[in-house]
């Protein structure tokens, strides 16, 4: 139901009315949001959606943009020692997502509707498929859509101003992280450093040829390998990150590819920035007047 925000400082405040700040003059270099500024552009574009929701008769609730404080996604290794001795791999954050999501008040206020009501509902949310529809590229080539109609719309609307640029613009973002784990997967830097830390491993008495194959094992429920392992294993795994080197060259290698990916989608990098930052003051006011 919401929108992940990469955004900016922005100072001032307008009211309820819509009203933007000026865009950033050339030459400035705007500062990315806090955790709790991306949280107020997720929590206001919510609270806009359950208006428009109980206009047309039905309820929402707000879900925070980040249910979990400890979750976390380590993408190459887990490199963080503390957060490995308490988490492991993230069983025990995965069975509290699972509950999460089983006792979304969303989920079930939908469930209990009639048939029609869900299809009404969805309609209300999302926006019937009679409604026109925005196409859009991602980079890896495949073309998206979404209709322009519905509460979220209508939401994203109010905060960001033109829905098909913001859906453009978010389309290639959001693609961007994942594009970047893939090329630094791929690279022989990092796979060089990943002998190293199959190296490191063994040493200590864990053999795993990769962190990836270390991680799915404790996600394969009929691997047999007994839960209380997991936090030493991953334990072990952040050290020999460390020791080796693999996460200094996973820090050198998502820079180098990251800015050679915003640099390549710079235009729409920098108009998610704008879009998000205009739509700061506008946000706080929203989340304020709740």
């Amino acid at each position: 139901m919401a929108t992940g925000a990469v955004a900016l400082v922005v100072a001032g405040v307008v009211g309820l009315t819509g009203a933007r700040s000026q865009p950033h003059t050339h030459g400035e270099r705007p500062k990315p949001l806090s955790e709790r500024q991306k949280d107020v552009l997720h929590d206001a574009e919510e609270l806009l959606t359950q208006s428009c929701m109980a206009a047309h008769g039905f309820k929402t609730w707000v879900v925070p943009r980040r249910p979990l404080a400890d979750d976390r996604e380590f993408p190459y290794a887990v490199d963080d020692v503390q957060w490995a001795s308490e988490h492991g791999y993230g069983s025990d954050l995965a069975a509290r997502r699972k509950r999460l999501r089983l006792s979304d008040p969303n989920r079930l206020y939908f469930a209990g509707l009639t048939p029609s009501r869900q299809k009404r509902a969805l309609d209300a949310y999302h926006g019937a498929e009679s409604t026109k529809r925005i196409t859009v590229r991602a980079p890896n080539g495949m073309s998206i859509s979404r209709t322009d109609g519905g509460c979220v719309a209508q939401s994203q609307k109010e905060l960001y101003g033109d829905l098909a640029t913001w859906f453009r613009v978010t389309t290639v973002t959001d693609a961007l992280a994942g594009i970047r784990n893939q090329m630094v997967l791929g690279d022989v830097e990092f796979k060089g450093s990943v002998k190293d830390w199959a190296t490191c491993m063994r040493k200590r008495g864990f053999s795993y040829a990769s962190p990836e194959k270390a991680r799915v094992a404790f996600a394969d429920p009929d691997s047999g390998i007994p839960r209380q392992e997991e936090n030493p294993t991953a334990v072990a795994e952040a050290r020999c990150a460390a020791a080796t080197g693999l996460s200094q060259s996973v820090r050198h290698l998502e820079q180098r590819y990251g800015e050679r990916l915003n640099e390549r989608y710079a235009d729409a990098v920098w108009a998610r920035i704008r879009l998000e930052d205009e739509a700061l003051p506008h946000a706080r006011a929203i989340v304020r007047s709740q």
